[in-house]
This record gives C-alpha cells, structure tokens and sequence, in this order.
C-alpha cells in the first residue's frame, strides 16, 4: 500500500493528521518512523514557505510523499502576531504555557471586542523529485481571558469560538477535527491527496499548480 509521511515531530499534531486523514487508501507515517529525518529551520516569512521547507525536506530524505504544515495564532491587535512564530512566541524552548501566558499579558486590558484572531495553516504536499501542491484552511476567532479546556495543544484553551460558545480546548478531537484551520486544509489538499493511491504515479496531474487555497 502507499505511504504518506506527515513533517513533524511533534506528537499532538501527527496524532490529529493520523485522523483527518482517514479514508485515504495509505499507510500513514510520521517522523517518528524516520528518527534520522531532521527538519529543517523554520526560516520562512510566510506559513507556505515554512510549510514547503519541512515537506520537500521529508519527501527528500524517505523517498516518499510528505505533507508538511505550518500553522499558528494572527492576532488582529497584535497586528498578526504571533503569526509564524507562535510555537516560539516565548522564546526558545517551544512552550504552549508560556506562550499562553505572553499572550494573555499583551492583551490584558484589551476588551473583549478587540480580540479578534484566526488560527492559520499552510499545508504542503511535496513528491520525492517531483511537484508540490499548496492548500491553505483558517478558521475564526476570539482571544479568551484565561484558559479553557483540557483538550489539544498550543493556543486552543484561548481560542474562543463565537458560534459554540467554546474554546477550541474544550471540543475534543473529535469536535475539533471538524472545523480546525488543519481540517479545512485537509479538504482543501483533499483532492490531490485522493490520488495518492495504488496508482500514485500516473494519477497526479497537476504538477507545480496550488490546487486550492482560501478558508473552506
């Protein structure tokens, strides 16, 4: 059966890929499986740069299709921060709790209409010595004023979601992998990851092309 190969070493998110990509006719790896593999510096300005480095990395070094994805927090007080530094937004080491903390201190008195936010992903499908595709997912909403939810990972117990009247933390994967900026990626990359199939080689048509972009 074919492989796919998820960029990341981080557990949480590989473990919500492993879900939104259910139904796919794959065998589904992670980095994890190819301890060896060492992505690359986040060197990018953008989530698709970041996103395409980590993919064609991957796909490179195993010889297999590789999704990569760079997501975080836009702020619209903080002018789009922390952006694609949110994993770091605290500084190095990469901690969810500090950053949590950081951010609620930014926006201490900032009132409850200024808190607007989207979380953002870039997800990049990059084919050993071949193409790339592009898709992109964001979903809408609020900064809370403290945590909520033991669910997820990163910024989801601040992520307040109007039209629930819950955090993103308080969902659960199940509730979470409906509507995450990650599950409208997916569907957005849906048709081309659909292709990945036993005829993998003669089925991908739409070499060098984004095949889909935009919030679902």
């Amino acid at each position: 059966m074919p492989e796919i190969v998820i960029a990341t070493h981080n557990p949480g998110k590989a473990r919500e890929f492993q879900e939104l990509l259910q139904g796919l006719n794959l065998v589904i790896r992670t980095l994890q499986d190819f301890p060896a593999c060492q992505l690359p510096p986040e060197t990018g300005s953008t989530f698709a740069e970041n996103a395409t480095l980590k993919a064609r990395t991957v796909a490179e070094f195993t010889g297999l299709p590789a999704l990569g994805d760079d997501s975080g927090l836009e702020v619209d007080f903080l002018n789009g921060a922390p952006g694609v530094y949110s994993a770091r937004f605290a500084g190095e080491p990469a901690n969810d709790r500090r950053n949590n903390t950081k951010l609620l201190h930014l926006l201490e008195a900032v009132p409850w209409g200024q808190r607007t936010a989207r979380f953002r992903c870039a997800l990049v499908l990059a084919l050993p010595g071949g193409p790339q595709y592009l898709a992109e997912g964001t979903v809408e909403g609020w900064i809370a004023f403290e945590p909520r939810g033991e669910h997820g990972f990163g910024y989801d117990p601040l992520f307040y979601l109007p039209d629930l009247g819950r955090t993103m933390a308080e969902l659960g994967e199940e509730g979470k992998n409906r509507l995450s900026h990650r599950a409208r990626a997916v569907q957005n990359l849906w048709p081309v990851l659909s292709r990945l199939g036993p005829e993998r080689g003669t089925r991908v048509e739409l070499a060098g092309k984004t095949v889909a972009t935009g919030d679902c």
